[in-house]
């Protein structure tokens, strides 16, 4: 099992809040919510779509991305979401779902 860990940005946009993950961007991974909240999970969503798409394909994963051997679990503890937010977010494959 390998886990991927991707840096995304969550930023205000006017009345909503955007997010992308600039080492899939030409992939299309940017997306948006009503809170910051809301677009962290939506781009979790999109990375994960964007990343079995990637396997299905046969594709390689971008070189900006950390890749781990084991599996790890990530969490994010916040009080308050900033203006401007950085997090990561972590993709798992399976050596099955790699091949």
């Amino acid at each position: 099992m390998k886990t991927y860990i991707f840096k995304v940005f969550v930023e205000p946009d006017e009345d909503r809040w955007h997010a992308y993950c600039p080492a899939l961007l030409q992939q299309g991974a940017a997306t948006w919510g009503r809170t910051a909240g809301e677009a962290l999970k939506h781009i979790h969503e999109v990375v994960q779509v964007v990343m079995e798409e990637l396997a299905e394909d046969g594709e390689p994963i971008p070189e900006d991305v950390q890749v781990s051997e084991e599996p790890l679990v990530s969490v994010m503890v916040s009080s308050s979401v900033p203006s401007s937010a950085v997090t990561s977010v972590i993709a798992t494959r399976t050596a099955e779902e790699s091949r």
